[in-house]
């Protein structure tokens, strides 16, 4: 096993955990986090990210992973996330594709990729089926994630 594939198994074990601080271990400083929900996040957003989203599954999320591959630059996973979405409590299984970057013997840029449109039918219902599939709705997604993140930034400041 190479020493990148470990800082995967340690990230995803910590997910897996609900543990926030142990994921944020194995980022570096200037990480970049691209996925289709948040879009581009960087640096310590990332983490923030992170802490929300174990937050607000309130420990009622399942992680799995899988198919684990990584070299001395480059990484790729499987991973699945099962949860009750926050807004809606309804239930989504999401089947993502990772894949990284590292330096320093840390995640530098981490991009999850999944379908969209099912991520929202699962979330949203009927809303989600019907529009889920347009560039106008995923925007809006993309709008309502980054809002709560800056909620939850300034509601944590505030503290």
């Amino acid at each position: 096993m190479t020493p990148n594939e470990k800082i995967l198994i340690k990230f995803y074990t910590a997910f897996a955990n609900a543990d926030a601080a142990t994921m944020c271990e194995c980022y570096h400083p200037k990480i970049q986090f691209r996925d289709p929900v948040f879009d581009l996040l960087k640096e310590n957003d990332v983490c923030e990210m992170w802490k929300m989203l174990i937050e607000k599954s309130k420990g009622n999320i399942k992680i799995e992973f899988s198919e684990i591959k990584a070299d001395e630059y480059i990484g790729s996973l499987r991973w699945t996330a099962t949860y009750n979405f926050s807004r809606t409590n309804r239930k989504v299984v999401n089947l993502i594709r990772a894949q990284f970057q590292f330096k320093d013997g840390l995640i530098i840029k981490h991009t999850d990729d999944f379908d969209i449109w099912k991520w929202s039918k699962q979330a949203l219902g009927i809303t989600g089926y019907l529009l889920g599939w347009t560039g106008f709705f995923q925007k809006k997604i993309q709008q309502q994630a980054l809002l709560s993140l800056k909620k939850y930034k300034k509601t944590k400041n505030a503290n």
